[in-house]
């Protein structure tokens, strides 16, 4: 039996998460927390309180960036790219201490429409995190690309998380890449 983490934010908790433990079937556990894990600090801060569901993981695929990325007050994102990609770094340094393969998912773009996101951001931060991840040995599971290229039928009403559509799109290809990596 393969134990599989799932980290991450909404996009995981309300999208991709809810289908695939289901779509890996049987020969997986999948332990995922209840908790959105919101923006990377939070994410580096849960780290210890998941600790004993992490240890001992085949695989861990993780996100986490939207909060991050978000520009509340027009002064700037949440994070600034600097500090996320080092938070990313931690993130990524502990969690290879509890598996052997893990994953980061790059952030989803939001549409358009939806306020204090801006599309070119989701890519820079995308782009800087995998930069310095993958010097690590972390994998990349590009989620940005299948919902960049039809925004409008990915993305809910919402504007920022995955219509039903989306999040069968979405799980397929984490479940996918969970599997052709366990």
């Amino acid at each position: 039996m393969k134990k599989i983490v799932l980290l991450g934010d909404s996009i995981r908790l309300w999208g991709y998460g809810t289908k695939v433990p289901e779509l890996l079937g049987e020969g997986y556990e999948v332990y995922q927390p209840e908790d959105n894990c919101r923006f990377a600090a939070y994410t580096l801060r849960m780290l210890f309180d998941y600790k004993a569901q992490l240890e001992g993981a085949d695989v861990i695929h993780f996100n986490c960036g939207l909060w991050d990325m978000c520009d509340l007050f027009g002064d700037g994102p949440f994070t600034p790219l600097e500090v996320y990609v080092e938070q990313m770094v931690r993130i990524a340094k502990i969690l290879k201490t509890y598996a052997p393969v893990v994953i980061f998912a790059a952030t989803t773009p939001p549409s358009p429409k939806m306020w204090g996101h801006d599309l070119d951001r989701v890519r820079a931060y995308n782009a800087a995190a995998m930069a310095a991840l993958e010097p690590l040995g972390i994998l990349f599971d590009d989620l940005f690309t299948p919902v960049a290229e039809d925004i409008d039928r990915m993305i809910s009403e919402d504007y920022l998380h995955a219509s039903p559509y989306g999040v069968e799109i979405l799980a397929n290809r984490v479940a996918d890449c969970i599997k052709a990596n366990a």
